[in-house]
């Protein structure tokens, strides 16, 4: 049965759904941590630290930290091999182009495709910037994440990066929010436009959470 569904346009688009509203779940706990760096470099420091020391005595010292991490991997994989399979198919299904134009669709939906992409690419950099430490600029510091993340936005570089796929995130969440209500079935006539309105606040919110971190080292409000 697992098969089938998942063979299923159906199917990969109920995965999607549910992997999409995970890792958002994740996102709006994410921006609300990240926020804690205006408070001073211990309070952000000790937020880091309680992360790896969630669940003790009865998990012990970062488990529950790699319980989250596999639960995102899993949901990030999921995800877009779904995506990928369906965007072939989708492909398959229409090898010529229509004779007729098609009405223009959103921006947030004509750019999903890439905008998933650079989310990808982006994932891999935050990773190897703040959790590794292997791209990391001005020495990386092991059990002080808010020197880190200081550092890494007092390049040019690192805001860029950061910024642009901040902005791929608003709009991959502006419309995937409402395709996802749609897939579970959420959506109705009288809900659409309240759940619009939820994809759109919770775009924004993320969007500009996110993005206030480099603007405040950029600013000087955090340094």
């Amino acid at each position: 049965m697992a098969r089938t569904m998942w063979d299923s346009s159906v199917g990969k688009k109920t995965v999607m759904a549910v992997s999409g509203l995970i890792m958002l779940l994740y996102l709006v706990v994410h921006m609300y941590g990240n926020l804690k760096i205006f408070f001073g470099a211990g309070t952000y420091n000790d937020y880091a630290h309680w992360l790896r020391t969630i669940g003790e005595p009865f998990m012990h010292y970062e488990w529950t930290l790699w319980v989250i991490r596999v639960v995102l991997v899993v949901a990030v994989v999921a995800h877009a091999v779904s995506a990928y399979q369906l965007s072939r198919r989708d492909l398959k299904a229409r090898p010529s182009k229509y004779v007729h134009k098609k009405p223009r669709a959103s921006y947030a939906t004509r750019t999903m495709r890439w905008g998933g992409i650079i989310l990808g690419l982006f994932i891999v950099w935050h990773i190897l910037d703040l959790t590794t430490g292997t791209v990391h600029s001005g020495g990386f510091q092991p059990g002080h994440p808010y020197q880190n993340v200081v550092d890494t936005f007092s390049t040019w570089y690192g805001n860029v990066i950061y910024i642009v796929a901040m902005l791929a995130l608003g709009l991959h969440v502006q419309h995937g929010f409402w395709s996802a209500a749609q897939t579970l079935g959420a959506g109705s006539r009288t809900r659409d436009r309240a759940l619009k309105t939820v994809a759109n606040v919770l775009a924004l919110l993320l969007t500009a959470g996110f993005i206030a971190v480099p603007v405040g080292v950029m600013t000087g409000v955090v340094s």
